[in-house]
């Protein structure tokens, strides 16, 4: 069947555009949002990852700007913070360049939201860092959704932040080492947690099967979100481009990754291909790739389906 009509949390950028570039602009916003409003996905945050204070700077107030045009506004509802409060841990971090994740820091984090004029939706944070419980406090009172992420929490860490005001775990089964504990990890504490909503990606490369069916099963379909995590090189032929600082590599197959590390560098996916991936797995009926495509990610940031 045809399927549109998607909510992606978690955009990085497309088509050779870095919602993270210093050299990001109105037409590039404009461009992002016309391409995905055409590939299925109507709403979605624009994610800003761990980046130098230039970036915060000059990119939150150029997407306040571009939501209150009027082809922008009905389809972006907010910005998503990913970082720069999360682990510097390698493995962890993921593709976020260590020179720029730092402390969480309620300072900074109002300068943020000022610069934003108030628009960040969403904000994700490391769970076992000191000060991510008042971090985490302050930003829900805010009126933000914290989701927790590349982070090296605990079961314990966890129940924390839920207690703070936390609602969701940022790419569940992402954002770690490729080596963990055998019982003692973030995946199994996040996996175990009822009050937490898993966001996953689900683009055949960043989560096996069995980790898909496990976490699905586990959660319950209220509590599962389908995101994309798309790059800016998704949308471009296969091959090596520069993104995060980095070179990057497009594989044929869709997979994205740092030859340097062999970690992956967020996805080549757009939403479409995300739910038809987890449609052919055969663990969601339409109505449930519904749910996680379309009302649960508009429930968690508070808006209505």
């Amino acid at each position: 069947m045809e399927r549109s009509g998607f909510i992606d949390l978690q955009v990085n950028g497309f088509g050779g555009i870095d919602f993270s570039s210093i050299n990001l602009n109105l037409d590039e916003i404009l461009f992002v949002t016309r391409e995905l409003i055409h590939q299925g996905t109507i709403k979605y945050l624009p994610t800003i990852i761990s980046s130098p204070p230039e970036v915060y700077e000059r990119n939150l107030p150029l997407l306040a700007r571009a939501m209150e045009l009027p082809e922008i506004k009905d389809h972006i509802p907010g910005v998503h913070l990913e970082g720069p409060f999360i682990s510097k841990k390698p493995g962890i971090r993921g593709a976020h360049n260590p020179a720029w994740i730092i402390s969480p820091d309620i300072r900074l984090f109002d300068r943020f939201m000022e610069l934003a004029d108030e628009k960040i939706k969403m904000l994700t944070l490391a769970a076992d860092l000191p000060g991510a419980e008042r971090l985490c406090q302050h930003a829900t009172q805010s009126g933000v959704t914290v989701s927790l992420g590349h982070q090296d929490a605990t079961t314990e860490d966890l129940q924390r932040l839920v207690e703070a005001g936390a609602k969701s775990l940022t790419h569940l089964g992402n954002g770690i080492p490729k080596k963990i504990s055998r019982h003692n990890n973030p995946v199994f504490a996040g996996i175990a947690n009822d009050d937490l909503t898993a966001m996953i990606i689900t683009d055949g490369h960043h989560l096996s099967l069995d980790i898909l069916k496990t976490i699905i099963r586990t959660k319950g379909i209220d509590k599962i979100i389908v995101v994309s995590d798309s790059s800016p090189v998704a949308g471009l032929q296969p091959g090596n481009y520069k993104a995060y600082g980095q070179i990057v590599h497009l594989d044929p197959g869709g997979r994205l990754y740092i030859p340097r590390t062999g970690y992956l560098a967020g996805s080549s996916a757009t939403m479409k291909h995300c739910i038809d991936y987890l449609d052919a797995t055969g663990l969601l009926n339409d109505e449930e790739l519904e749910r996680v495509g379309i009302h649960n990610p508009l429930r968690l940031i508070g808006l209505s389906s």
